[in-house]
């Protein structure tokens, strides 16, 4: 009898119920294959005050997950990783904004909450898999020493592919991972949602940081960092810059240099820890024709440095380099030895199309030369390198 209890026993599958229309669909989609479904919600956290009103607040959002898990039918529990969330991602933010960097916090809380602290809460209740609803694809291979490959692959709606924000995922991680909706285009999740009556079939995607919604970021920020007033001084495009020394790799993978003295004061701003590169919304200074860009910040003197127009120079690099001890592989089996050297596709942010770039890998680290020059690449972002549709890699830009 014990024998044929195993047989028809249910692989078990713990998914992240978000309390939206993707992570319920692909619950129910988990329920047609025959999987043992349970459904948790992640409560990360718990401070409504740097929220904007009635955006995604998680009591709403635990409620429609509670309702879903009711119409289909399987277990469901809220798991307070708020303690957890504010260590590892939360405290991460501050520390980088303070440093003059910009963080891609979704990035972390896939890598340091979901696939890690959820995960393991998952197998410790028996699960043999976390699912989640990413519009991505895992597909496993044997390789020829037969070891197995886990590839993640971009979801087929190009328009919604999330695989950006696993970018930081290891083998290990992605063996235990399961994304049912990543073959799926958005209007069919919905389709699917409304085949369940699921509450949330209609429901608008959440937006903001992960887990925690829409929020006033000036205000999550001034909850630690202090705000202290400084310069905004404007640099001028023909006058100040001038070309690299020479198209050495490193030379490159600089950003263009200027000099500070010759720029001209037009205002005063916050706190360079409340800005990022590229930023053109916020200084508070019009009537300049052209809208102003954040070219680059100097934490040290508090001072924010803009250029006119979207072409200045300033936000245009050609290249970059990964420090050592910030590369990431999700393909170990593809990573880069020294004096090697690999061309790719790389996106430095969410939804930003995919550019060609030659790949050096150095003593000191891993250089990305672009094939055409990319605007507004800020420290502390990701890059994320694929080779077709696969994402092979990641690092934090120096």
């Amino acid at each position: 009898m014990h024998q044929i209890f195993n047989k028809l026993k249910k692989t078990k599958v713990v998914v992240g119920l978000s309390g939206g229309v993707d992570s319920s669909v692909t619950a129910a989609l988990l329920l047609e294959q025959g999987y043992d479904v349970v459904g948790i919600f992640m409560r990360n956290w718990n401070d409504s005050s740097v929220v904007i009103n009635n955006d995604c607040p998680w009591i709403d959002d635990s409620n429609d997950a509670l309702l879903v898990a009711e119409k289909l039918g399987i277990p469901f529990q809220v798991l307070d990783l708020s303690a957890k969330y504010k260590e590892r991602i939360v405290d991460y933010m501050f520390a980088e904004y303070e440093n003059g960097r910009t963080p891609n916090p979704d990035v972390l809380c896939n890598r340091e909450i979901k696939f890690d602290i959820f995960l393991n809460a998952a197998m410790q209740i028996g699960a043999e898999f976390v699912a989640t609803g990413h519009y991505c694809r895992k597909v496993s291979e044997t390789n020829e020493k037969g070891e197995t490959i886990h590839r993640l692959l971009s979801g087929v709606d190009t328009n919604k592919d999330q695989s950006y924000f696993l970018c930081q995922l290891t083998q290990d991680q992605l063996s235990k991972a399961l994304f049912p909706i990543g073959n799926l285009w958005k209007h069919e999740v919905r389709e699917i949602a409304k085949k369940y009556d699921l509450i949330t079939a209609d429901k608008k995607d959440s937006q903001g940081l992960c887990f925690i919604g829409k929020v006033k970021l000036p205000t999550f920020l001034q909850q630690q960092l202090v705000p202290k007033k400084g310069n905004i001084i404007e640099i001028s495009n023909e006058e100040t810059y001038f070309h690299y020394e020479n198209d050495s790799i490193e030379e490159l993978s600089k950003k263009w240099h200027f000099e500070p003295k010759m720029g001209k004061k037009v205002g005063e701003h916050t706190g360079v820890q409340f800005y990022t590169v590229g930023q053109r919304r916020g200084l508070g200074i019009g009537g300049t024709g052209l809208p102003l860009f954040i070219l680059e910040k100097e934490v040290s003197g508090n001072i924010l440095y803009v250029g006119r127009g979207e072409e200045h120079l300033g936000l245009s690099r050609r290249g970059l380099l990964i420090q050592n001890k910030d590369i990431h592989w999700i393909r170990e089996d593809l990573n880069l030895q020294n004096g090697e050297e690999m061309v790719m596709w790389v996106r430095i942010r969410y939804r930003q199309p995919l550019e060609k770039a030659t790949f050096y890998k150095k003593e000191d680290g891993l250089y990305i030369i672009f094939d055409n020059s990319i605007s507004s690449i800020a420290s502390g972002q990701f890059a994320v390198w694929y080779i077709d549709e696969e994402l092979i890699g990641s690092g934090v830009i120096y």
